[in-house]
């Protein structure tokens, strides 16, 4: 049976849900597919152009079209989307802050961020300065939530740790960051039309 990049592909998610970000190596890799590393470079060329493709995986289904109309409404729906996609696999946001920090990400979700406010009324520096914004607030967001339920599913977290992540929960937290982000948006909008 011939390797297909696609094979390729599956087996890093496979290793990553099941391991985590910090044991996907090359040679685990192609130790899971039966083939020589040498093999997985003709799919890619190194390691770091595989992670872009995991990344851009994980968030294929972010840039579906929104459900909503308003720009404040559309900012909350792509930001719990790109929350969600990267909860959906073991060190997702890990993953996802390491691509895009290098790059190699192509999927269009900071673009579609910075779309949506430049049809707020956001210049177009302002819109993609804001869409990094909440790219990264998702992004650290998300790595904490996912790092303290690694350390609470291992025992890590002490009993006095533990109800400090717990109350609010992580949706309300998130929930809470966003709605603040939105309003900083609200003002910059406010603040553009006073000028």
């Amino acid at each position: 049976m011939q390797l297909r990049r696609a094979d390729v592909l599956e087996g890093a998610i496979s290793i990553l849900d099941e391991y985590g970000l910090g044991d996907l190596t090359m040679r685990r890799l192609a130790t899971l597919l039966h083939v020589q590393p040498g093999a997985l470079y003709w799919h890619f060329p190194n390691k770091q152009t595989l992670l872009g493709a995991i990344a851009d995986h994980v968030l294929a289904d972010v840039d579906a079209p929104a459900r909503t109309v308003r720009w404040d409404e559309q900012l909350r729906e792509v930001a719990h989307r790109v929350r969600n996609a990267l909860l959906s696999h073991r060190d997702g946001a890990e993953l996802v802050a390491a691509t895009y920090a290098s790059r190699l990400v192509t999927n269009g979700v900071r673009e579609r961020l910075a779309s949506i406010c430049i049809r707020a009324g956001l210049t177009r520096e302002n819109a993609e300065l804001t869409a990094d914004t909440m790219l990264y607030y998702v992004l650290g967001q998300t790595v904490d939530e996912q790092s303290r339920m690694q350390m609470d599913s291992v025992g890590a977290l002490t009993d006095e740790a533990s109800p400090l992540f717990e109350s609010p929960d992580p949706t309300s937290r998130f929930e809470f960051g966003l709605n603040l982000f939105v309003g900083g948006v609200r003002h910059e909008l406010g603040a553009a039309e006073r000028i």
